[in-house]
């Protein structure tokens, strides 16, 4: 049986969001991110795009752009409560539900053409969801996820679209490289340098080509280009929390030690958070002294997945944990409140520096694996022997 698969994206959902809160923001130049010049756009609307003002662009950029648009720090708790309301009603009724961010979903409706017709089925969901919600949606539909994703972004605003399988080529080949998902600046800029700028081009490469230049990767956008993409709709469960915890064979009073051990299990775990596209706001360190007893200290703080900011709070939490100054067995680290998030850092506080650097550090990870790059404190991290 012939996959069919369903892209739907909320359109400018933190946006939208904000929207609906208060209507005297509909129809103005809009932009959702950090006050300071320093910060980057978390999201625009559509009347600030008009004037060059994308997502991620610092926000000195933006402001120089588009002067008149109205700039909102953002509520992340906002957009969770919507994100939730939206996911209840998809999971409710979708055979095969994936959620990839807070305002982006995935479903597998093969085979409900024998009963209702695939795009009858997904257009009346989508209009159950706006209806609902009163939030704006788009979606398109295809053969597999990557062809069901570009074709949501060429139907934006508001679009429905459906490529037929016999369509797929045809529809993607004239489009930019850039519309091709994952394909990160870097990757455009060494493709553009050797004149490969549309799909049509990249998909009469020859693959091999493409795998000495960037190994795995250059496969994969292969594949994407001739509209091969096998990936399954992976069905939703929603992750409350993320944590990992030591016990050491030999217990320790080495304070220096564990909170450089507290630091490296803080990243490999925000780690985690962003390559799964999710945001904590609630970090826990939990202590076990050799008597057996145990302290949690826990803070609820901002949405984010930015090591540094967790680092800072999972540090001030172990001071506070460690007050009986007696032999530690055990510590742990909990990530709790989580939700997908997209962009996966917290765009309303980080920096556009900050923003690079982790996203350079994650490639490294990725590449090389998670022990690849860390800061140089962990090195002392105690080894509970």
């Amino acid at each position: 049986m012939e996959r069919t698969i369903v892209h739907a994206d909320m359109d400018t959902f933190f946006v939208s969001c904000e929207r609906l809160r208060d209507s005297r923001l509909n129809n103005i130049p809009l932009i959702i991110g950090s006050q300071s010049d320093r910060g980057v756009v978390a999201s625009c609307s559509y009347e600030s795009r008009y004037f060059g003002v994308r997502s991620a662009m610092p926000m000195y950029m933006a402001k120089k752009l588009c002067p008149q648009a109205k700039i909102i720090q953002g509520d992340m708790e906002l957009y969770s409560q919507k994100s939730e309301e939206v996911t209840q009603i998809m999971t409710e009724n979708a055979p095969v539900l994936e959620k990839a961010s807070i305002d982006e979903f995935y479903m597998d409706v093969s085979g409900l053409d024998k009963f209702f017709g695939c795009y009858k089925w997904t257009n009346e969901l989508i209009e159950k969801i706006i209806k609902e919600t009163g939030l704006p949606m788009s979606f398109g539909m295809s053969v597999n996820k990557t062809v069901s994703k570009i074709a949501t972004g060429e139907g934006k605003p508001k679009g429905k679209l459906q490529v037929e399988p016999t369509m797929t080529q045809q529809f993607i080949n004239p489009l930019s490289i850039k519309k091709i998902p994952m394909l990160g600046n870097e990757t455009y800029r060494e493709l553009s340098r050797i004149g490969i700028r549309v799909i049509h081009n990249l998909a009469e490469t020859p693959q091999e080509f493409l795998y000495r230049l960037f190994g795995e990767n250059g496969s994969s956008l292969w594949k994407k280009a001739n509209g091969i993409d096998n990936t399954p709709v992976v069905p939703y469960r929603e992750r409350k929390s993320l944590s990992t915890e030591r016990t050491f064979e030999k217990d320790t009073t080495k304070i220096d030690e564990l909170r450089a051990l507290i630091i490296k299990m803080v990243e490999e775990l925000a780690f985690d958070l962003r390559q799964s596209n999710q945001l904590a706001a609630v970090v826990t360190i939990k202590i076990r002294y050799s008597d057996f007893n145990t302290t949690t200290k826990q803070k609820t703080i901002p949405f984010t997945a930015n090591d540094k900011t967790l680092i800072e709070i999972a540090t001030e939490l172990f001071n506070q944990a460690y007050e009986r100054r007696l032999l530690i067995r055990l510590v742990g680290v909990r990530f709790g409140k989580l939700i997908y998030g997209s962009p996966q850092i917290n765009l309303f506080e980080d920096t556009e520096e900050e923003i690079k650097l982790l996203q350079a550090i994650d490639r490294m990870k990725k590449r090389f694996g998670n022990q690849a790059i860390t800061r140089a404190i962990t090195m002392k991290a105690y080894k509970g022997k």
